[in-house]
């Protein structure tokens, strides 16, 4: 996949990372001072629910998002990259799981359908697909290894396809914030008050993270450094 020409990635490498401290610090900040915290087990089932948005933006979003950058962002030989490409793609898997499982185990517990929204199908779809993703980088990168000449050939699909799980990852998180407003709203929240606002920026927030976050992979790091992302050696 060919970098983007005259473009370097350190200026949207930093900026993702401030962008996902906004997130992180917002996502909190909404789930714990306005939605009253969070818990895996509760007599208030809002709580159980509240983990889903946070383990979903912090560790589904954030910290997949650090693993999409980890070719730019850390220090190191190429395999130090490619381990910690691999090993925060699985924490974000990881996390993802557990946070949608929060959000099966609050529709369960409050008598409420599962799967019966489009954010849930596209959340569900997605870690599908990165779970599949992680698998084949796994074993065709990583343990045991394809042979040099289909990794080579491998790579440029393994990029792409991991930037389509996560822009449908983002997708998903615009999809949830957009639903779980709406319906707070139809319960009484004032629409133009504190936390729609705070809602909605952060919305908008994990849109530019995103935007930085692709831009930053696909833009070489430097203008004519051979050893960006979009051309991992295949050794």
């Amino acid at each position: 996949m060919g970098g983007l020409v005259g473009v370097r990635a350190l200026p949207f490498t930093f900026a993702s990372h401030v962008l996902a401290a906004a997130a992180a610090v917002m996502v909190l900040v909404w789930n714990i001072h306005f939605r009253g915290g969070l818990a895996f087990e509760s007599t208030n089932k809002n709580l159980i629910f509240n983990v889903h948005p946070v383990l979903m933006t912090i560790g589904f979003i954030i910290v997949g998002s650090e693993a999409i950058m980890s070719y730019k962002a850390f220090p190191g030989s190429h395999e130090v990259h490619k381990v910690v490409h691999l090993v925060l793609h699985a924490i974000a898997l990881v996390l993802g799981a557990v946070g949608i499982y929060c959000a099966f185990k609050f529709h369960n517990e409050s008598g409420i359908a599962n799967l019966y929204s489009l954010h849930s199908w596209v959340g569900l779809g997605t870690i599908c697909l990165y779970g599949i993703q992680w698998i084949f980088g796994f074993v065709t990168f990583f343990f045991p290894g394809a042979a040099p000449n289909l990794r080579r050939d491998a790579l440029p699909w393994h990029v792409f396809f991991g930037l389509f799980v996560y822009v449908l990852a983002l997708a998903s998180a615009e999809l949830g914030f957009l639903e779980k407003l709406t319906f707070l709203q139809s319960t009484g929240l004032a629409k133009y008050g504190s936390e729609a606002f705070l809602v909605n920026f952060t919305a908008l927030v994990v849109i530019l993270l995103g935007v930085s976050v692709v831009i930053s992979a696909m833009a070489p790091a430097h203008i004519e450094d051979p050893h960006s992302y979009s051309a991992i050696p295949e050794n």
